[in-house]
């Protein structure tokens, strides 16, 4: 969390927020991965929901916040490194992400081929290839083209998902490589998105301007859910198949985001976006709140341990 105290204007200030914004989302992620691997219980549908939502909202936001993050390091290492110097450090960074990303699956998923997709793959390529459209931004519509080019290769995978699950089969390597884990086509897109909106904020020159961005955006963000809610109201949706994978793409056993689903994932990129602490007291009840978290994860992960100390003595 920033203290309200240590919130400035400018770029140093979005820098820390957007610091705990990814944060808040490593938490969802968190809650996720010990939701679905180390509760040792049955699957009813509060747990399956808890982990819906986990990955619904937290797994965007953190791709979205990629590419909304990429401009403000731009703005920052152009005047000092120039261009060549920008390309190659962000050619860099992508690189050493992907990897990283087999270095992970090397180490810790021995069962499986170190070269498959994962997140920080997928992170790694969307650093890449935000390069280029970022170096055309400052011309006059090329944000809302890139938009436009974000929102078109959803709508192709949408259209091609079956020919892309009957084309997996016949090649597993490709698929595993590209089509696994948060897969680049059509994860990539939410980058571009947030490289889109991100320059638009780093550009802002104004503080009245910087200030009414991100109440805009998350204004947005809960229209964006109310379509949602309204979307499953009308058709009668059970409370507890909104909030279920089935409604959405499935690649190689892995979420994707589909139809409505976007607007729930879009509201909470955009509403914990424009969320500040501006109160002490705010401020004091998020640390309460996370502190409280923090404890009884780390009681569940003292109950793992033992468990496993137990199972490994009778073993």
């Amino acid at each position: 969390m920033v203290a309200p105290a240590a919130i400035e204007r400018g770029p140093t200030e979005r820098l820390q927020f957007l610091d705990a914004v990814r944060g808040f989302a490593l938490l969802l992620m968190i809650v996720n991965h010990t939701g679905r691997w180390w509760q040792d219980a049955a699957m009813g549908w509060p747990r399956y929901n808890l982990i819906y939502v986990s990955m619904a909202l937290g797994a965007p936001l953190f791709l979205f916040l990629v590419g909304f993050c990429l401009p403000l390091s731009f703005a920052r290492r152009r005047p000092t490194t120039g261009l060549p110097g920008v390309a190659a450090k962000f050619l860099q960074r992508g690189a050493r992400l992907v990897l990283a990303s087999w270095l992970l699956n090397f180490v810790v998923f021995h069962d499986d081929p170190f070269w498959e997709g994962g997140v920080l793959q997928t992170i790694g390529l969307g650093i890449i290839l935000a390069l280029p459209p970022m170096l055309l931004l400052h011309r006059r519509g090329a944000r809302t083209l890139l938009v436009a080019l974000a929102l078109g290769a959803y709508a192709l995978f949408s259209v091609s998902y079956a020919q892309v699950t009957a084309w997996l089969p016949a090649h597993p390597v490709l698929g595993r490589i590209f089509l696994f884990e948060f897969a680049p086509w059509p994860w990539v897109s939410l980058v571009w998105i947030g490289l889109a909106l991100g320059w638009t904020w780093a550009r802002e020159d104004t503080p009245g301007g910087r200030a009414r961005y991100p109440t805009i955006m998350s204004a947005v963000g809960v229209l964006f859910l109310a379509v949602f809610v309204a979307w499953d109201w009308a058709h009668g949706t059970p409370p507890h198949l909104s909030l279920a994978f089935k409604r959405d793409f499935i690649v190689n056993n892995h979420w994707i985001s589909r139809g409505v689903t976007n607007f729930l994932c879009l509201s909470s990129v955009f509403g914990l976006l424009g969320l500040k602490l501006d109160s002490w007291w705010w401020y004091a009840l998020a640390n309460v709140l996370l502190t409280i978290v923090l404890v009884y994860l780390g009681r569940l992960w003292l109950e793992i341990r033992s468990m496993a100390a137990r199972r490994l003595q009778t073993a």
